[in-house]
């Protein structure tokens, strides 16, 4: 049974790639201070529309390229398939790509006429990367750079300006408690490239796991799910977080049998699936925790 149009178009499943770190930052900023819902609710509205504009420019420009010669289609790569299997076309998904950005760009303008004036900047960002990322000539996905994006996109950069949009100030605190997330969210697409390798060598799409080939991938994806440990580590010692951070480590912890299964069968793409799931929870799991931990602390 086919899942509802939208739900397939819009990858509405992946949105928690970039709503949790929006989340994960509000009961930082609660313990500090008064915590704003207003500015609250337009961040998360303008993250969650930006996300989804990426997802279906993504699907666009890749119906173009790589989606319809992929023979390793699943639920979490190969795209949403809502262009080739003709339950949308590619002028509508464009469409609604840009209007889901437009939707992004006014909750920015919004937070801007309020008292924000520097998200602009931060959006700009936010918007730089989820439309170059795909769209042609850049198409900073064929070129060895769409996972550098995604890991500043949805960690680092993304906490940043949630931190600036609830507080007024921009802080180092904010911007490196996205690392532990940044990771995980790079290994899920990672680990999603993997099934996908194929069809993108022979479109061109040189994304770093078509450059590396899945033995030295397979390395670099256990380095990504390992990596929020030590960012962990960094915040409660370095910055002086609360040790409840360390409750993470039970969702990085969840990974560990996503890179046992990597690491067997790393050059069989179509054996990835329960990797492929797991590596998701890791991220959902380690996200939750570290929330958690910070209401905790």
């Amino acid at each position: 049974m086919a899942p509802p149009l939208l739900v397939q178009a819009l990858r509405l499943p992946f949105l928690t790639g970039s709503l949790l770190p929006v989340v994960m930052v509000a009961p930082w900023v609660w313990k500090q201070g008064p915590l704003s819902w207003g500015h609250l609710l337009l961040t998360l509205v303008g993250v969650a529309g930006l996300h989804l504009g990426a997802n279906l420019l993504n699907d666009y420009f890749d119906a173009k390229g790589s989606d319809p010669i992929n023979r390793l289609v699943t639920p979490f790569s190969g795209g949403s398939r809502v262009i080739q299997e003709g339950r949308l076309s590619a002028a509508a998904v464009l469409a609604l790509g840009l209007f889901f950005l437009a939707l992004g760009v006014a909750c920015g303008v919004g937070l801007v006429a309020w008292d924000r004036p520097w998200v602009i900047l931060v959006g700009a960002l936010g918007l730089a990367g989820g439309v170059l990322y795909s769209a042609t000539p850049v198409a900073l996905m064929s070129r060895g750079l769409g996972e550098a994006v995604i890991f500043l996109v949805f960690g680092p950069v993304l906490t940043w300006g949630v931190g600036y949009a609830l507080t007024g100030q921009f802080s180092a605190g904010a911007f490196l408690l996205g690392l532990p997330l940044a990771w995980l969210i790079t290994a899920v697409l990672w680990i999603n490239q993997m099934p996908d390798a194929e069809a993108d060598q022979q479109a061109g799409k040189r994304t770093l796991v078509v450059r590396l080939g899945p033995g030295l991938s397979r390395v670099v994806y256990a380095g990504l799910m390992l990596m929020p440990l030590p960012s962990i580590a960094l915040l409660v010692y370095g910055l002086d977080f609360t040790p409840w951070l360390w409750l993470g480590g039970l969702g990085v912890g969840h990974g560990l049998a996503a890179i046992a299964a990597v690491w067997r069968h790393y050059h069989e793409p179509e054996k990835l699936l329960p990797a492929q799931a797991k590596t998701i929870q890791a991220h959902l799991a380690t996200a939750v925790f570290l929330t958690v931990g910070l209401l905790l602390g």
